[in-house]
């Protein structure tokens, strides 16, 4: 099979195209022929040797990517042979092996997929769909929100804009230049371009004040979505892509009565259940709840694929395919 392989760590150019052996299922486990993989900020921290968080760094060389969807070829021992031939997604957890044509998964993490699903849309919801999820427990919009959404053309921001609209809220959704449009046919109110130094006071001319800030892009930006919160408000953070976390103090909080909460880390992967989260997104994508946007490429282009991630040139969900 081709794989995508890693050698040292560093740019996105150490990820290489190349024929490996098709690995073999375990006991517990099934091969399956991957049809689509997903890409993650992860990923790419990764790949530099730099993760932290929830993963160890990995031992080299290795074949990057946790998410995979598609078809099972094979099965190891103890598993049900109805899975053979399913279409199927899976969350490979701490493991690797996604950005590949065949990849192993445990019998225990496979979603069966509905037919008319795709595995680009069921691999997006397997990892960002079920983090989403995390952090809309913990926002708990109500339809008297209005919802500060950064980074709106996102693989998260995509789905929060959807999610808030389908509960009532009214939404504000934030994100750059060329993706505007995409927020706009999202559903979101109110659209704004946040490189402009104005964008903040564009969003306090129109809606006032906001009363949940979704904020995943920490620095500058995240600092602003703080500042947009009236009273009572609360900002739920779930990362900073920026580089740089959003800047919070104790006076911020108690001069409007704000609450900030950290979403993700210990407190989804210790105090939420994943296979539940994932199929409440994988529900809501089968239902029409919710539909991800991507942005697709070859598997042998994976390092265009970290580029155009970490520059931000991609809208939704990034998604090898092979």
């Amino acid at each position: 099979m081709h794989a995508i392989r890693q050698h040292e760590f560093g740019p996105a150019e150490n990820l290489r195209y190349e024929e490996t052996p098709d690995p073999r299922p375990q006991a517990g486990q099934v091969l399956v022929a991957v049809r689509a993989a997903g890409v993650h900020l992860l990923d790419a921290s990764i790949r530099r040797g730099d993760a932290g968080g929830p993963f160890a760094v990995p031992e080299l060389p290795m074949t990057p990517g946790r998410e995979v969807a598609g078809v099972v070829t094979a099965l190891g021992d103890d598993v049900d042979a109805g899975w053979l031939g399913k279409r199927v997604v899976a969350h490979l957890g701490a493991a690797h092996g996604g950005y590949a044509e065949l990849a192993v998964a445990h019998a225990a993490s496979l979603h069966e997929l509905p037919d008319h699903v795709t595995e680009d849309a069921a691999v997006a919801m397997i990892g960002t769909g079920r983090t989403a999820y995390g952090v809309l427990r913990v926002a708990e919009l109500s339809p008297d929100d209005v919802v500060l959404v950064p980074a709106a053309a996102g693989g998260l921001g995509a789905l929060f804009v959807q999610e808030a609209k389908a509960v009532g809220a009214r939404v504000v959704g934030a994100a750059s230049t060329g993706k505007l449009e995409a927020v706009r046919d999202l559903g979101a109110d109110l659209v704004v371009d946040y490189t402009r130094d104005d964008w903040a006071d564009v969003v306090r001319a129109e809606v006032g004040e906001v009363s949940v800030a979704l904020d995943g892009v920490g620095g500058t930006r995240g600092r602003q979505a703080l500042e947009l919160l009236g009273v009572g408000g609360r900002i739920v953070l779930f990362g900073w892509s920026s580089g740089e976390p959003t800047r919070i103090e104790t006076a911020d909080l108690y001069a409007r009565g704000l609450t900030a909460s950290v979403a993700v880390g210990p407190r989804i992967l210790k105090k939420m259940n994943l296979r539940e989260l994932e199929t409440a997104a994988l529900k809501a994508l089968a239902d029409g709840r919710l539909t991800p946007l991507t942005t697709s490429f070859p598997l042998s282009e994976a390092a265009a694929a970290h580029t155009a991630l970490e520059s931000r040139a991609t809208t939704g969900k990034v998604v090898l395919r092979p």
